[in-house]
C-alpha cells in the first residue's frame, strides 16, 4: 500500500480529545503526528469521512488548539484525520511540537 501524505508523521504517545458534530468530547490518545493529521487511538472511531474537531493542548498556547479535521481511514483501534485549516498560531506550536520529535 502506497502512503500518499505530504508530511511524514512522527511517532508520539499524547492525550487528545475529539468531537463529532455536537456530540460530546471523547477522550482519546495520539499515536502519530504531522502538519497533516494523525492516528486517533480510540474504541469509538467516527465514520470515514465524518467531520471531527480535535483537541490537542500544544505548548505556548492557552488553550487547547481546535482543529478541524476529517476521518480519512479507520481501524478497530482508531482513526486516521486530516487537518483542516488552523490558525497562525496553531500551525507555529504544531511546527515546534514536530520539530521536537
Amino acid at each position: 500500500m502506497r502512503d500518499h501524505r505530504k508530511h511524514p508523521r512522527k511517532p508520539i504517545e499524547i492525550s487528545i480529545a475529539f468531537r463529532l458534530g455536537e456530540g460530546p468530547r471523547i477522550d482519546a490518545r495520539c499515536r502519530d503526528i504531522s502538519l497533516g493529521g494523525m492516528f486517533i487511538e480510540t474504541t469509538t472511531p467516527a465514520p470515514f469521512g465524518a467531520s471531527v474537531e480535535v483537541f490537542l493542548s500544544l505548548e505556548g498556547l492557552k488553550q487547547p488548539a481546535v482543529i478541524p479535521s476529517i476521518v480519512r481511514w479507520t481501524t478497530p483501534e482508531g482513526m486516521g484525520v486530516q487537518f483542516g485549516v488552523m490558525g497562525a498560531r496553531e500551525t507555529y506550536a504544531l511546527t515546534q511540537l514536530l520539530s521536537e520529535l
